[in-house]
């Protein structure tokens, strides 16, 4: 971690005027410097927008209040921070842009959509850039895996690949963190996290909101892109990855990678491995959510899911025969954001016994962390029945937000919370056969009430 004596990061958020800047990246980076007080970032902002210098320190001091940083924190970062009106897209506009950081570290977060992400790259490679530069994305990385392969070779030509920081917030998220500890450092479950005493696992993350105004992105995106092809296959490379000598960033993603190399639709049919649906007219609370294709900004004709599920398989010697259930879903009832764990059965239970609670589950919390272990035991009263009771713990609250927490690590050059070139590329292997599937129409569209639980069965 940088301290008072290191040279201070210069953080350049090319987009700083759209809202990703104002919602998640300066809310995150004001929890980061409010925790850890010793770091020196400077942030400068660069967009098209017309901003007067009062205005942009107005909205970093208003990010940083909404998350109650103390007072001498926003006042140092307010008075340090600069914004440029410029086109990112002019050569020379983006040349003086950089040169105007000097020449400590620089951080450059792209908060742009994709397409123009790689138009700038595509400058950023003719550019004269400060010996330490590092290259901050967000997901989405590339549409395809050949695009990402495209958009990995142009990063490439800007800095190395050590320099590249795919930024997923979710591995930021505190328990998606715990899941590490939770593998390697609990005598308990390490023994029993394999096929043979695990049946099935769950990834789910069912959201009660609706479209929300998004429509700009999430039309041309859908539950599979916009949440299984990324945050919940970085998930499921967490839980299956193989045992690491340390928390060296090289090695976990080397375990990750190896997962999802291994990983494929259920039986290598995307057809009958995965389900689509779409939200109609219903309420979510008191409030009343139209059809999805009323929605302003949804064109019908695209066809885009708001809850997709797809079963995939690791196909390793840990893992063969266990379905992985990754699900995510808008406008939902009940709001599931967790890891479920069906442990097999008993091979055995004695006679005498009475009554079969079913088998026993691990479910981990996502938002808020959590764990709830259910296990089979005698039942009050009647030693011979069987019932099953709840262990449960609230894990830890975060020590900041997540985008905190990877901007931490990208501040500091950790690729620990990153994702990798290959694992980026990994991930479209892995749902573009889906993809295919719901674009031929062999896996239908189903529907369900906004406000439901989804589908009729598709329950567990």
């Amino acid at each position: 971690m940088a301290t008072r004596t290191s040279p201070p990061v210069t953080l350049l958020v090319l987009g700083a005027a759209g809202d990703l800047t104002r919602r998640l990246l300066l809310p995150g980076l004001a929890t980061l410097l409010g925790t850890e007080r010793d770091r020196r970032v400077r942030v400068r902002g660069a967009d098209r927008a017309q901003l007067s210098p009062a205005q942009w320190r107005a909205r970093v001091e208003d990010a940083f209040s909404s998350v109650e940083t103390p007072t001498a924190v926003t006042s140092r970062v307010v008075e340090d921070t600069d914004y440029v009106s410029a086109d990112i897209l002019d050569p020379d506009a983006l040349s003086q842009l950089v040169g105007s950081c000097g020449e400590g570290p620089l951080v450059v977060f792209f908060a742009l959509p994709p397409s123009v992400t790689m138009d700038c790259c595509e400058l950023l490679a003719r550019v004269d850039l400060p010996e330490v530069t590092r290259l901050a994305l967000e997901k989405p990385f590339g549409t395809s895996r050949e695009s990402a392969r495209r958009f990995n070779g142009l990063l490439h030509r800007v800095v190395p690949e050590e320099q590249v920081f795919r930024i997923d917030h979710f591995l930021g998220v505190n328990t998606v963190l715990n899941l590490v500890g939770l593998r390697f450092a609990n005598r308990l479950l390490q023994p029993v996290w394999d096929r043979d005493h695990i049946e099935r696992v769950e990834i789910v993350y069912d959201e009660d909101l609706a479209l929300e105004g998004r429509a700009g992105y999430y039309d041309g995106a859908g539950a599979l892109r916009d949440m299984l092809q990324s945050h919940l296959l970085q998930v499921l490379a967490l839980f299956a990855m193989e045992s690491v000598a340390t928390l060296d960033a090289e090695e976990l993603q080397d375990q990750k990678a190896q997962v999802l190399r291994a990983t494929h639709p259920w039986g290598r049919s995307p057809s009958r491995a995965a389900r689509r649906a779409r939200y109609t007219a219903g309420r979510l609370g008191r409030r009343r959510v139209p059809d999805y294709t009323a929605e302003k900004g949804v064109d019908p004709s695209r066809m885009t899911e708001t809850l997709a599920q797809v079963t995939l398989g690791v196909e390793t010697n840990r893992w063969a025969g266990v379905p992985f259930v990754l699900r995510s879903g808008k406008a939902l009832g009940t709001a599931r954001k967790e890891v479920v764990v069906t442990f097999r059965e008993v091979a055995h239970l004695p006679e005498g016994f009475t009554g079969r609670p079913g088998p026993d589950r691990l479910v981990i919390g996502l938002k808020p962390g959590s764990m709830d272990l259910t296990m089979t035991m005698n039942a009050e009263g009647d030693p011979f029945d069987l019932e099953q009771k709840m262990l449960s713990a609230k894990l830890a609250p975060p020590r900041m937000q997540a985008y905190g927490e990877v901007l931490g690590q990208v501040l500091d050059g950790s690729r620990l919370l990153s994702v990798r070139a290959d694992s980026a590329e990994e991930c479209w292997r892995i749902v573009e056969p889906v993809l295919r599937a719901f674009g031929r129409g062999s896996v239908p569209m189903e529907e369900y009430a906004a406000g439901s639980d989804g589908p009729e069965g598709w329950q567990r």
